[in-house]
């Protein structure tokens, strides 16, 4: 896999003007209440959902946030979290849903660590769904466009998914999708994917 490329530099007496991009996880559903795989199900937010969507639109307006890109996945879960975060009407982004888990749809990773103690999803995957890599090449393509359509500078958001959130931010910073496991993130929560200097870099994580 390759790493998604920064724009080039400009010279030392002339700071680039970078992109940065926010990421918003969906409010609560059902099923991210219960713990279960929510990949392909289309589900709604549940009223705490609901309200967490609107708290992070106040959160954002809080900081006088406005972007030149706004995208989400086409699931109602994030496309309603969208409207009620006060984002309009998002470009739906078909890369951005979030990692299909096949046959491990609606189960919980504690019910099948009881079949298996060494389950992991990281390292064992999903059968009959997306590899790790396949769901990294999703955000790849993400992140490059991101970079190419605001290579002068500027603001994006996605909202998106808990799981494809995370692989995208590993690959922001040019790590290997499975780092994505070591950023936690809830529901309803907001990142600022940025730079220090020239460095892609964690500017905000679950805020």
């Amino acid at each position: 896999m390759t790493t998604p490329t920064a724009e080039p530099a400009s010279s030392a007496a002339t700071p680039p003007v970078l992109p940065t991009l926010w990421l918003l996880r969906h409010g609560e559903t059902e099923w991210s209440a219960s713990g279960q795989y929510t990949g392909r199900t289309d589900l709604e937010l549940t009223e705490h959902g609901r309200e967490q969507a609107a708290a992070a639109g106040e959160r954002l307006a809080e900081r006088g946030v406005t972007f030149d890109l706004v995208m989400s996945s086409p699931r109602r879960r994030a496309r309603e979290t969208a409207a009620l975060a006060g984002l309009g009407t998002p470009e739906i982004v078909d890369d951005a849903q979030e990692w299909d888990y096949g046959d491990y749809e609606g189960l919980c990773s504690a019910d099948l660590r009881l079949k298996d103690p060494s389950y992991v999803l990281w390292d064992s995957g999903v059968p009959n769904g997306e590899t790790l890599a396949e769901v990294g090449a999703r955000a790849d393509r993400i992140v490059e466009r991101v970079r190419r359509e605001l290579a002068g500078g500027g603001s994006a958001i996605l909202v998106s998914h808990g799981h494809f959130s995370r692989i995208l931010a590993a690959r922001w910073l040019g790590l290997d999708p499975i780092h994505g496991r070591n950023f936690l993130l809830g529901t309803a929560r907001l990142c600022e994917l940025g730079w220090d200097k020239r460095d892609p870099a964690v500017v905000g994580w679950g805020l």
